[in-house]
């Protein structure tokens, strides 16, 4: 049976992979986010999953405002980035895992949730960051599920059906007799805003009592609308969502094993939580 090691949560601004790109890492105002991830890679090397179930939110690359789907996952045997306008480099292409994929679609589905199948998929900095940023020495070492959750055209889903659809995902992951080990990685936010009257907002306050809470409360978050998440985390902060599907997959306990917070990178509340089964 796959086993589920544990899940890497971090953001995923679009000029991380400016300064990766342009090897910033050193920079004092990208030393602080950078080295935060080296206990992260340390708990990566020592429990060599197989797979990462990337869940995260599409910035156009497959999906606009005309056409969002609430769920959507990935099954293509490999998936490529394309340029979005940024600057970022675009990366090697990156091996998926079908096999897993249709098992998740087919779990969820199982489970009353309508998904939208993707056996084309082009991948963004969503995405392709958060790999840099695990495994930034080499192309990374796992095949990956995309999973892409609507934080960018309401109505959104509920933080309550956020953590159902991870639990969904987390149950057919358990299910999947395929002897693999998989690690689960959430990206975006945290407290942010772009655009607005209240563009460059954060709010430190609520991210540390939403990484405090996904621990072991995960459910404390569910009490939130999604109008209170825009509210008190920002327009574009409810890239928490993300988090809260991530943290669903993992089950009912976990410990933490590292957490870094920094402000600001690019105007973002950036954040790195580790959490292992408990």
């Amino acid at each position: 049976m796959s086993e589920i090691l544990g899940g890497i949560s971090t953001s995923h601004v679009p000029a991380i992979g400016g300064a990766i790109a342009k090897r910033l890492q050193q920079d004092l105002y990208w030393k602080p986010f950078f080295d935060g991830f080296d206990r992260a890679r340390a708990w990566l090397a020592e429990h060599q999953p197989d797979i990462a179930v990337l869940v995260y939110n599409d910035h156009g690359l497959n999906f606009f405002l005309d056409k969002m789907p609430t769920f959507a996952i990935g099954a293509a045997a490999t998936y490529t980035s394309s340029d979005e306008g940024w600057g970022i480099p675009t990366i090697a292409p990156v091996r998926g895992d079908q096999e897993l994929s249709w098992a998740i679609i087919e779990g969820v589905v199982a489970d009353e949730f309508d998904v939208t199948t993707c056996q084309e998929m082009l991948i963004d900095h969503a995405v392709t960051i958060p790999l840099q940023l695990l495994w930034p020495d080499r192309p990374p070492p796992v095949r990956i599920v995309p999973i892409s959750v609507n934080t960018v055209q309401h109505p959104l889903p509920s933080a309550a059906r956020c953590l159902k659809f991870g639990q969904a995902i987390g149950r057919a992951i358990a299910g999947y007799s395929s002897d693999e080990k998989v690690v689960v990685v959430s990206t975006g936010g945290l407290s942010h805003q772009l655009d607005g009257e209240r563009a460059g907002m954060i709010n430190p306050e609520f991210d540390q009592l939403c990484l405090n809470s996904l621990v072991n409360e995960p459910t404390k978050l569910t009490g939130y609308s999604t109008r209170d998440l825009v509210e008190l985390s920002g327009t574009q902060g409810v890239e928490i969502l993300n988090w809260i599907v991530g943290r669903g997959i993992l089950g009912s306990r976990t410990r933490e094993i590292h957490r870094n917070y920094h402000v600001p990178i690019s105007n973002t509340a950036s954040a790195l939580q580790v959490l292992e089964l408990a």
